[in-house]
């Protein structure tokens, strides 16, 4: 299958820099210089996932994050000049999936991209003669096939990565995982000791889980994270 991804900056030496590597990688890819493009070929070209630029005209970046999530689950990559952790946070708490700051490495991003596609599309796919597979836990219900996640008959909308952390914490609840351990299950890529993704991350999941924060993923100081069984 090919898929199609969205290539959104201002700058067209970068949409040229990524074109060329992830064409490499057999992508087909669609480019916007503008924020309002972006909206417009999220309609028309519904690609399968977005590399996004936060300072864009017409539209910036987080304001087009904002309304593609209104409508759409696809994985989104922000890649920013802006490089400061609020800027960070504040990208991840609307919705995106990755975060990677200007100067880039094109391999790098070529490779986070080759993990979203086969974690987000590959996950379940294909004719199996298994039985669906359903985790439960407490009130929750981890549904692996159909990659879908409820709590007492109420679906919670995960992103690819939201829904890789309950995976790894339903599979094995009680189960203490360092903030390494998460991160290369649910981004599928190599641990950075300074970044703060997963931080945003899990307390984005405990806000979609429950009013109370620590109902069912609990902080084990310097050790890292669990789910209580409980």
């Amino acid at each position: 299958m090919e898929y199609k991804i969205l290539v959104a900056d201002d700058e067209k030496e970068i949409r040229n820099l990524l074109k060329l590597y992830l064409e490499n990688e057999g992508f087909k890819i669609v480019e916007a210089s503008n924020g309002l493009e972006v909206m417009e070929l999220l309609k028309t070209c519904k690609p399968d996932m977005c590399l996004l630029d936060i300072m864009m005209p017409g539209m910036d970046g987080l304001n087009v994050l904002k309304h593609l999530r209104q409508e759409s689950n696809i994985p989104v990559m922000i890649i920013s000049a802006r490089t400061a952790d609020s800027e960070r946070i504040l990208g991840l708490n609307l919705g995106a999936d990755d975060y990677i700051s200007k100067p880039f490495n094109p391999l790098e991003v070529t490779a986070r991209v080759k993990a979203f596609m086969r974690r987000y599309y590959d996950l379940g796919s294909g004719i199996s003669d298994k039985k669906e597979e359903i985790i439960k836990v407490r009130d929750l219900e981890l549904d692996k096939d159909k990659c879908s996640l409820v709590k007492a008959g109420d679906t919670i909308e995960l992103t690819s990565v939201e829904f890789k952390m309950m995976e790894l914490f339903m599979t094995n609840p009680g189960k203490v995982f360092t903030k390494q351990q998460i991160y290369e299950y649910a981004w599928e890529d190599d641990f950075f000791a300074s970044d703060n993704n997963i931080m945003v991350a899990v307390s984005k999941l405990r806000t979609k889980l429950d009013e109370d924060p620590n109902k069912y993923i609990k902080t084990m100081r310097g050790l890292g994270y669990r789910l209580e069984s409980k």
